[in-house]
């Protein structure tokens, strides 16, 4: 899988929603899991670190969200270098969203603390 919206638990709600088909139970939170490699379907190349950590975003503006408030952080436990997000509706279960990659992979090591300073999703293109 590329990286991206996951059809089932995301795509195809919104869609759904926007056709009028069964309404979208809006998550109560989002939360972010971090990867050493392409998540997949969600759950491939996870961290040694298994918790999501909540984000916040802003409201939605020019077809776009960012991350805003306390950015999400982990403490590390593990030497790897972290190179992908999945973002869930649930802090554990629940159901994965999309994902991306970051700008760059980071290095870290037992005991460091990893923060994630900006995370951003679109819809795009936008018509004029």
């Amino acid at each position: 899988m590329s990286l991206g919206l996951h059809t089932t638990n995301f795509a195809n709600k919104v869609l759904d929603h926007l056709r009028g088909g069964p309404a979208w139970s809006q998550p109560s939170g989002l939360y972010v899991k971090v990867h050493t490699g392409d998540p997949g379907a969600g759950t491939a190349n996870a961290s040694a670190v298994t918790t999501r950590s909540q984000a916040t975003f802003a409201a939605a503006a020019s077809g776009a969200i960012a991350l805003t408030g306390t950015n999400p952080s982990w403490p590390m436990t593990a030497t790897e270098t972290i190179s992908h997000v999945s973002v869930w509706d649930s802090s554990t279960s629940g159901n994965f969203l999309w994902s991306a990659a970051l700008s760059a992979p980071k290095a870290v090591v037992n005991g460091d603390t990893l923060t994630l300073t900006s995370l951003g999703f679109s819809l795009a293109p936008l018509a004029a």
